[in-house]
C-alpha cells in the first residue's frame, strides 16, 4: 500500500502538479515581498529608482513588467533547484535500480509479533 502511495507520488505529472501549485499559491506573497524589498532595494541602491513599477518611455510603463520578471526568475529558480533537481535526482536513482529496498524486519522483531499474536489468541480462548 505504501509502495503504491510512494509510486504514485513520484510519477513525473504529480511532482509537475505540486510544482505548478506551489509557484502559483504558496510562494506568490513571499516572492513578491522579497523582489519588492529586497531585489527593489538593490535596484533602487543602483539607479536611484526606489520603485521601478512606474519606469518607462513616455505613456509606456514596463516597471510592473519587469518587477513581474524579477519575481518569476526567483519563483523558477527556487522550485527548480529544491524541488525539481532533487525529483529528478530520486528518479533516475529508481530508475538505475539503486533506490534502497525495505529491509525484512529483525528476527527479535519477527519473534516479538509472535508472542503478540500468541498472546492475543490467548486471550480470545478466555471468557
Amino acid at each position: 500500500m505504501l509502495k503504491g502511495f510512494k509510486d504514485f507520488l513520484l510519477r513525473g505529472n504529480v511532482v509537475d502538479l505540486a510544482v505548478a501549485v506551489v509557484v502559483g499559491a504558496s510562494f506568490g506573497a513571499v516572492v513578491s515581498a522579497f523582489a519588492d524589498d529586497f531585489i527593489g532595494g538593490l535596484i533602487a541602491a543602483l539607479g536611484g529608482v526606489p520603485d521601478v513599477s512606474d519606469v518607462g518611455w513616455g505613456p509606456v510603463v514596463i516597471g510592473t513588467t519587469i518587477t513581474a520578471l524579477i519575481n518569476f526568475v526567483i519563483v523558477a529558480a527556487v522550485v527548480y533547484f529544491a524541488v525539481v533537481v532533487p525529483v529528478n535526482r530520486l528518479m533516475e536513482r529508481r530508475r538505475r535500480g539503486e533506490e534502497p529496498e525495505v529491509q525484512a524486519p529483525p528476527e527479535d522483531v519477527l519473534l516479538l509479533r509472535e508472542i503478540r499474536d500468541l498472546l492475543r489468541a490467548r486471550q480470545g480462548d478466555a471468557p
